[in-house]
């Protein structure tokens, strides 16, 4: 795509055409015709045309002023009360009252010892108009004019406008868009005000039909254009666009074309010749280089001089060029950029390293001299943020590894912009480090962020017969009032659920960065709305969160908490949900819960990372004491793969397992008949009577049937699930893996999730199919499922899917829309191929 330039070169483009001054005229004293005759004067005020007689100025009159106070103008007239008015200041003063550019018509009369200015006003501009432009933003095109003068307020000079018109042409052109269509409109306002209006037509960027590399015989044209931005149509153009012509773009293929031979050893290679021919329709370019290949060099000596600061050894350890390798002018700059980072992390900012090549033609070899200039050592006098209208300084300054009076370190800089963009407070960050005037040694660095929304804001009111009246209101924020800390406060209330929940974290609970949080939470749950077994829970937890950073990247995690779980079953609720619960003897589980992670992320961006890694590993244990004693184990994998500007390819994978620790409970159970209603005449659960010794009969007389039960592995109610828009996506969620034998409730029975998960993506992201950070396109595939234990664990059994997802960050909050279609399935799997989920932003 096109790079847009930026408003200060658009500015001074537009300066550099409108350089020549408006007006420059000199005349005889006497009266200078403008565009608009200055009304004419009362007789009282009558005067007369100057003569050539010099005269003193008793006094100053300014007529035909509107908008321009008469203290302006005689600031700018170098002529003042008093002083003798001759041939050569009147043709001054002329000069300089027409230069302000304030005025179309100037004239100088004399009233007796009088010397009256009359002055017809420029127009004033009230309202400036742009349309129809898309290749350059509106917010940059009027910055740019209103740096050069043209801007609502200012005055109004049409040869001014003309001007810029014919650059903006110049402009669009260099974009390859030769149909562009410029109409600049000016309506007369009363007041001497105008409206200007430019119309532009774009029109379409002509299309490269044909490039033609003359005299490219070693290598193969494909493989030499492999990187351009100039290219013929290819089946990748709709996205890159690379088959739209821009001048700016063939520049930097040129350039590209000169580094692809100086990398591969050719020192003599030439650019003969470059043409551009265009269609007589203007819609087609043919593109066509002449070059001179010349022959391959090798490196015969490398060496380092200057003052390295550090031992040479150990600069030389930098460089990567040998002797007897091939010339690459990439590895001569990668040797240059590793030195000066290095010199630049221990404060030396302005650090060159020249490499002074020495070329022998006739054996065909290049000696190469890295020279070292380390120049000043610098420190950082301030770190200024700019841009940050919520977020406080101090959650800014707590995350910069760069400090005030210390060296200057290029790392340090690079490290700290990387944290600020993973707060996932801001849309975009940008560094600085200007000079300090007046000081060779001292260097300021500015953050520029733009905020972007860190918080969601859920609610929702609905009606319908199944679940009657339905309210949920969701807040939460990631950076509260600004200060970094992470709120969420949800209540929700429905014909089958009800959640009331708080947590809380401060990151920077210490200084060191420990972060404390707190989880609290209530909510009576029917699972059989949530496509799993049928069942509700009444369930509340009281939780205590520990963090520690361990280094840059790698952190841990220590949380305890205690949680109350009540089960209520339904007369639908699958049998071996009834049989665990009868084992245990109880339907309340009480816990005492711990969980340890370790965490690292290298991603570069909080919410649309483009590099990088993340991992979690993560152990719960329910600590004996608890009701049920059991350990859940989970590892999460993501790594973004930057493999071009246009594609970017996320692997993602997780696996989680799940077990009991203590010994396991039988018991054996006695079944009476049910009763099939109550009087309410809802379903009734059959009648259970519980031995405490498995080993005795049943005593109930004429019992149904008689069974022992055992409550063993991971609890049914900490299953893992799989299927849906974070796992499995073109599958309903959570309806993948095992499922109850009761067919009649549910052809292939209820979904009752697994101890074992394992899922995992291949999605390749498109980053500039939208010129905005807040949106992306994506194809993935997804492959995974749950199973009852690792025994049970086959391949064939996975499930797959592929299809295309939308993340946007949109005003109204986060929303992703996949649409997938499965790969491999089952009969009877629940396919469900539109998927998505939204929470709204604030």
């Amino acid at each position: 795509m096109t790079r847009l330039p930026s408003r200060r070169l658009l500015a001074l483009a537009m300066a550099s055409a409108l350089s020549a001054p408006a007006w420059s005229q000199t005349t005889e004293p006497g009266t200078i015709p403008g565009f608009n005759a200055p009304a004419p004067q009362s007789p009282e005020r009558a005067s007369t045309p100057l003569s050539t007689d010099s005269f003193v100025a008793s006094d100053i009159r300014i007529d035909g002023l509107q908008r321009i106070s008469v203290g302006t103008v005689l600031t700018y007239l170098p002529i003042e009360r008093g002083d003798t008015v001759t041939h050569t200041n009147t043709s001054e003063a002329l000069r300089a009252l027409y230069k302000t550019g304030f005025f179309q018509d100037v004239r100088l009369d004399r009233q007796g010892d009088i010397l009256v200015v009359t002055v017809a006003e420029r127009p004033a501009i009230n309202k400036l108009t742009v349309t129809g432009n898309k290749d350059i933003k509106s917010e940059q095109l009027l910055q740019g004019l209103k740096d050069i003068g043209l801007s609502e307020g200012e005055t109004f000079d049409r040869l001014s406008l003309d001007r810029v018109t014919q650059e903006l042409t110049r402009q669009y052109n260099n974009r390859g868009k030769y149909n562009v269509d410029i109409k600049p409109t000016v309506s007369q306002l009363d007041r001497n005000r105008v409206d200007v209006t430019i119309a532009i037509k774009e029109g379409k960027a002509a299309k490269i039909r044909h490039v033609n590399l003359i005299g490219a015989e070693k290598f193969d044209n494909e493989d030499i254009m492999a990187g351009w931005e100039s290219r013929e149509h290819n089946w990748l153009s709709w996205y890159r666009r690379d088959d739209q012509y821009s001048k700016e773009k063939l520049s930097g293929d040129m350039e590209k074309l000169n580094s692809w031979y100086l990398d591969r050893g050719y020192v003599d290679f030439n650019m003969d010749s470059t043409q551009v021919a265009i269609s007589g329709d203007k819609q087609d370019m043919f593109i066509t280089a002449g070059i001179s290949e010349g022959e391959q060099y090798k490196i015969s000596d490398v060496k380092v001089s200057g003052d390295t600061v550090l031992p040479l050894e150990n600069v030389e350890k930098l460089v990567i060029v040998k002797p007897d390798q091939i010339f690459s002018r990439r590895l001569l700059e990668i040797s240059s950029d590793s030195i000066t980072a290095t010199l630049s992390n221990i404060g030396y900012a302005f650090a060159q390293v020249n490499p002074i090549p020495t070329i022998d033609r006739e054996k065909r070899t290049v000696g190469i001299n890295f020279q070292v200039v380390p120049g000043p050592r610098v420190n950082v006098r301030r770190i200024i943020f700019k841009g940050n209208t919520r977020t406080s300084d101090e959650v800014l300054r707590r995350e910069m590894r760069q400090f005030e009076s210390a060296w200057y370190s290029q790392a340090a800089i690079d490290r700290s912009k990387i944290r600020l963009q993973r707060l996932g407070y801001f849309e975009t960050v940008d560094v600085e480090t200007p000079a300090v005037p007046g000081s060779s040694d001292q260097v300021d660095v500015v953050y520029n962020v733009k905020e972007t929304t860190s918080g969601s804001f859920v609610f929702g009111l609905g009606y319908s017969q199944l679940s009657g009246l339905t309210t949920s209101v969701q807040l939460s924020q990631n950076n509260f009032l600004g200060g970094g800390n992470r709120v969420s406060v949800e209540a929700q209330r429905s014909d089958y659920l009800q959640r009331y929940s708080f947590s809380f974290l401060n990151p920077f609970f210490t200084d060191e960065g420990m972060s404390l949080g707190y989880n609290l939470w209530w909510r009576e749950f029917d699972y059989s709305d949530f496509n799993t077994a049928s069942y509700s829970t009444t369930n509340a937890a009281a939780q205590a969160v520990l963090g520690l950073p361990i280094s840059e990247t790698d952190s841990v995690s220590l949380l305890f908490g205690i949680d109350s779980n009540q089960i209520q079953p339904y007369p639908s609720t699958p049998q071996s949900i009834i049989d665990y619960l009868n084992a245990v003897g109880s339907y309340t589980f009480h816990a005492w819960r711990t969980e340890l992670g370790w965490a690292r992320d290298t991603r570069n961006d909080y919410f649309m990372p483009t590099a990088g890694t993340y991992q979690r590993v993560s152990a719960e244990l329910a600590l004996p004491g608890s009701t049920v004693e059991y350990y859940k184990l989970n590892y999460e994998f993501s790594k973004y793969w930057p493999l071009s500007p246009w594609f970017v390819l996320n692997t993602r994978a997780e696996i989680g397992y799940g077990d009991s620790y203590g010994d396991d409970v039988s018991r054996n159970i006695c079944y009476t008949a049910p009763t099939l209603v109550d009087d309410d005449n809802d379903p009734k659960t059959p009648g259970v009577i519980v031995q405490p010794d498995p080993s005795m009969p049943c005593l109930v007389d004429s019992p149904d049937y008689d069974k022992t039960v055992t409550a063993s592995g991971l609890p049914f109610f900490e299953n893992f699930y799989a299927g849906g828009t974070r796992s499995v996506r073109g599958f309903r969620d959570n309806t993948l893996g095992p499922r109850s034998d009761d067919f009649d409730f549910n052809y292939r029975g209820q979904p009752l999730g697994g101890s074992l998960k394992t899922t995992g993506s291949l999605e390749m992201y498109f980053p500039r199919l939208f010129d905005s950070n807040a949106a992306r396109i994506s194809t993935f595939v997804d492959f995974g499922n749950v199973f009852d234990g690792i025994d049970n664990f086959e391949t064939s059994e996975l499930r797959a899917s592929a299809g295309v997802a939308l993340l946007w960050r949109a005003p109204v909050g986060p929303i992703s829309i996949s649409y997938a279609l499965p790969l491999r399935k089952e009969d009877g799997d629940e396919i469900e191929r539109l998927q998505f989920t939204f929470g709204g932003a604030f």
